[in-house]
C-alpha cells in the first residue's frame, strides 16, 4: 500500500511539473520563467493593452495617462497593411517595452498565402479560401504550402531577433479560428485548423528554433449570431502538446460564465487568458471568473468602448497587476 501511495504521488507531481513546463522542451530560460510566473498568478490578473504597429506606444501610454499605471502586458500585430514590412519597427518596439518591464504578446492578422503584401482587409485577411486551396496549403511540397512557408519564415526572421535579445513572447497566431470571419476560420477536423497550427509549431520550433515563444491558442467567445458565428472551442484545438496557454477574445461584454467554464475544462490545468477584449471586465466578473491570467484591450476600444471611470476601476481592482506591481524576479 505504501508503494502504491508513493507511486501515485510521483505520478501526480510529475504531471504537475510537466504541465508547467513549456511544450517546447528547448524553451529559453526567459520563456520558462515567464510561463511559470503566469502559472503562479493564482486569482490575480495581468493588465494588458494592444497598440497598432504604426503607433506602438499610443494606447499603451494612454492607459498610464488615465490611471497613472502602465499595463503589465504590451501587445501589437505583425499585420502588413502598408507599403513596407512592419517587422523591424515591431521588433524595436518590443525590445524597448521588454526593457521597460512589460510582458510582450504578439499576434498576426495575415493575408491569404496566395496573396502578396500589403494585405487588404476584406480581399485577403477576411477573404475566403476554397477547400481545394486549403488542402494544398496544408500539404507539404505543394506550391501553396511553399508560399505559406515564405509568409511564416518572414515573421520567423523577426521573432529570431527577439530571441537574440532574450525577449520571451506570448505568441498567438491565427487567432479567433472558431469564428467565420478570417480565411483560417471555421476549418474543422484533423486536416483543418489544428493541422495548420501544428505545421507552424513544427516549423518554428524544430526548423527555426524559436525557443523564446510561449504558444497561446486564442479563440473567440462562442456565439450564434447568424453569419457571424463562433463555434465551440474544442472543435479547433490542436492538443495539449502544442499549446502552452488557452485564450479567448471577448467583445460587447460577452463574458458568459458557461464559456469561461468550457475553456477551463478544455485547458485542463493550463492557464487561460483574455487575449483581446473590447469592454473591460468589471471587478464582479473577475471575482466570478478568477482564473484569467491577463486581459488585453484592443487599441482604440480603450476609448471608444470604455469610460475613464471603468478603466480606473479595473486598474485599481486589488487583483489587477500593472507593470509597476509586477512581481517577477
Amino acid at each position: 500500500m505504501k508503494f502504491a501511495v508513493t507511486l501515485i504521488s510521483l505520478i501526480f507531481f510529475s504531471n504537475v511539473f510537466s504541465q508547467k513546463a513549456p511544450v517546447n522542451k528547448n524553451a529559453t530560460p526567459e520563456a520558462k520563467k515567464l510561463l511559470n510566473y503566469i502559472y503562479s498568478l493564482d486569482d490575480n490578473i495581468l493588465s494588458g493593452q494592444h497598440s497598432y504597429n504604426e503607433e506602438p506606444d499610443k494606447f499603451y501610454n494612454q492607459v498610464e495617462a488615465i490611471t497613472g499605471k502602465f499595463p503589465a502586458v504590451w501587445g501589437t500585430d505583425f499585420y502588413w497593411n502598408g507599403e513596407n514590412d512592419p517587422g523591424e519597427r515591431i521588433v524595436e518596439a518590443a525590445i524597448k517595452k521588454h526593457r521597460e518591464g512589460a510582458i510582450i504578446t504578439l499576434m498576426w492578422h495575415v493575408g491569404r498565402p496566395q496573396d502578396t503584401p500589403p494585405y487588404g482587409w476584406a480581399n485577403s485577411v477576411q477573404n475566403e479560401i476554397s477547400d481545394a486551396d486549403w488542402e494544398e496549403l496544408v500539404t507539404p511540397g505543394s506550391t501553396l504550402h511553399e508560399k505559406w512557408l515564405d509568409q511564416i519564415d518572414n515573421v520567423a526572421d523577426h521573432l529570431k531577433k527577439l530571441k537574440e535579445a532574450n525577449v520571451p513572447v506570448l505568441w498567438r497566431p491565427y487567432h479567433e479560428m472558431n469564428g467565420v470571419w478570417f480565411w483560417w476560420g471555421n476549418k474543422r477536423g484533423p486536416e483543418g485548423y489544428p493541422k495548420l497550427w501544428k505545421l507552424m509549431y513544427e516549423r518554428y520550433t524544430n526548423h527555426h528554433n524559436l525557443n523564446n515563444l510561449i504558444w497561446v491558442w486564442n479563440a473567440n467567445g462562442p456565439r450564434d449570431i447568424p453569419q457571424d458565428e463562433a463555434f465551440e472551442y474544442q472543435e479547433f484545438y490542436p492538443g495539449h502538446e502544442y499549446v502552452d496557454i488557452l485564450a479567448t477574445d471577448i467583445y460587447h461584454f460577452d463574458y458568459e460564465q458557461k464559456d469561461y467554464k468550457e475553456l477551463l475544462k478544455l485547458a485542463d490545468g493550463k492557464p487561460i487568458a483574455l487575449g483581446e477584449v473590447g469592454q473591460l471586465p468589471k471587478p464582479n466578473i473577475l471575482e466570478a471568473q478568477p482564473q484569467w491570467s491577463w486581459f488585453m484591450v484592443w487599441s482604440n476600444w480603450l476609448q471608444t468602448a470604455n469610460s475613464e471611470e471603468k478603466v480606473k476601476a479595473i486598474y485599481n481592482f486589488e487583483k489587477t497587476i500593472s507593470r509597476e506591481t509586477d512581481k517577477r524576479k
